[in-house]
């Protein structure tokens, strides 16, 4: 099955919820402008995952490689942006930032293509089984976040990632050793719900396991803002609220490893565009070497220029 034609409309919608729940970053492309002839039409969406597949339909086959070069590019940024497909004269001014893209498309059609990055929501792993532990798991999961609330005895550093935050909530039952497990993975975050007082012998014994300096000053203990004395609910509330800001300010966003298209590329002769060097790009051999086409009118056009 042609997976760019296997969900269209409103289910590229949901494919992309799908997807951010399962943790894949991609780019949700929409069609916000366009000006015909053009087979993309307004509100026509796409999505491109970071493991380089599409689903969805934006265009033909002019946009669609253009697209699929943007969106890596866009994934590799993680920052939205316009992208203008057509001939330049059909544009107009265009919004500061806009990524124009000569596009001298046979259908003489133009389009404006929203990208947006849609990033992994965070992996949180609670360590613990106390009604904080519980509560906080509930208030995370209600933001969509990856949640798992394991106990002590089955944590292991196998759970986690670079890109994990485990927030440890035994209440003083294996702390240190699920902590120096937890190190191993060297995390985005590790918090322990603890006092201050019990936070300081923690670190002592840390410090006499060879664990890494920056790690042991990373490390929070207590986690959470301080909001005074609280209760258990209010306790989650508190390191909600400082893992929603850490993530606000970019620390739980690693780079994506996006696998991009391994396509050689070539330059239309005719219209200059960009196109994939592949059997699809009408290619023609002329002597020993092969000329691609955006599109059959472009190599009629070249042949015609050859037999002049």
């Amino acid at each position: 099955m042609d997976l760019s034609r296997a969900v269209e409309g409103w289910g590229v919608l949901e494919r992309a919820v799908d997807l951010a729940r399962r943790g894949e970053p991609f780019v949700l492309a929409t069609v916000v402008w366009r000006e015909g002839p053009s087979s993309g039409q307004h509100g026509s969406r796409a999505i491109y995952t970071a493991a380089g597949e599409m689903y969805g339909w934006i265009g033909g086959a002019c946009a669609e490689p253009v697209f699929k070069r943007e969106a890596v590019k866009t994934l590799q940024a993680g920052v939205p942006r316009l992208l203008a497909l057509g001939a330049s004269e059909r544009f107009g001014d265009l919004p500061q930032g806009t990524m124009a893209v000569e596009m001298s498309c046979q259908s003489e059609g133009a389009l404006q293509i929203y990208l947006e990055p849609v990033m992994s929501m965070p992996h949180l792993v609670i360590v613990g089984d106390s009604p904080m532990a519980q509560t906080l798991s509930e208030q995370a999961s209600q933001l969509d976040w990856n949640v798992e609330l394991v106990g002590g005895p089955d944590f292991g550093e196998g759970l986690l990632s670079s890109h994990s935050v485990v927030v440890i909530a035994t209440q003083g039952h294996g702390d240190e050793d699920i902590l120096t497990a937890a190190l191993k993975a060297a995390p985005a975050y590790v918090g322990v719900v603890a006092s201050a007082k019990r936070g300081e012998a923690i670190r002592s014994f840390l410090a006499t396991q060879s664990i890494d300096e920056a790690q042991l000053h990373a490390l929070r203990i207590p986690a959470g803002l301080d909001l005074g004395s609280t209760t258990h609910k209010e306790m989650a509330v508190a390191i909600l609220a400082e893992l929603v800001q850490r993530r606000a300010a970019g620390e739980f966003t690693g780079a994506v490893e996006v696998q991009a298209p391994k396509i050689e590329t070539a330059i239309d002769p005719i219209c200059g565009m960009t196109v994939d060097a592949v059997d699809t790009s009408h290619p023609l051999d002329v002597g020993d070497e092969t000329y691609y086409f955006c599109c059959p009118g472009c190599r009629a056009a070249f042949e015609s220029q050859q037999g002049a």
